[in-house]
């Protein structure tokens, strides 16, 4: 056990991924991996992880179990992930992501990271983000002037791009 909280004051797994979409920073399962191998190593313990399908209320959840062997001392953590369609999805796809969602927090269980900073599912605090700047001739604002011309709102440009006044007025003014 005192190995166990060695580790866990050890690992340190910074979210160094950013949700383009959400704009929000994040770690996925992979990373909290990647970062525990030379500690586990370090500390001649092993890590497995297993999936299980499980029916809860009806619902179908994946069951990930994230076990720790340090000697003779053993433990594991539970992470839950609901099963469902997702557009553009095959079922293989959905299940993977209902996978790797449901380790992850079997992970962070087991390690005692804390996903509350800057964490989607906490508090969808966002992320800093410099928009690209949209240059009046460019071959994207030509591009997005024949979006304006077929009826496009330049909200929606603005939302993509930093839009200097003088860019906004040609633009208004091509439709």
């Amino acid at each position: 056990m005192e190995k166990l909280i060695e580790i866990q004051n050890e690992l340190k797994v910074p979210k160094g991924n950013i949700n383009k979409f959400g704009n929000y920073k994040y770690r996925s399962a992979e990373d909290i991996l990647e970062a525990v191998k030379p500690v586990l190593l370090k500390h001649k313990a092993r890590v497995t992880l297993s999936d299980k399908i499980v029916c809860i209320s009806n619902r179908l959840f994946l069951k990930a179990t994230a076990s720790i062997w340090i000697g003779e001392f053993n433990t594991w953590t539970d992470g839950y992930a609901e099963l469902s369609e997702h557009k553009g999805m095959s079922s293989e796809q959905a299940t993977g992501t209902a996978s790797s969602y449901a380790r992850k927090y079997a992970l962070n269980g087991l390690f005692l990271i804390d996903e509350t900073e800057q964490d989607a599912d906490h508090d969808n605090k966002k992320v800093e983000q410099k928009k690209p700047e949209l240059i009046k001739d460019s071959e994207v604002y030509k591009k997005e002037k024949e979006y304006m011309m077929s009826g496009g709102s330049i909200d929606v440009i603005k939302q993509k791009y930093s839009v200097s006044q003088e860019v906004e007025v040609a633009l208004i003014k091509s439709i």
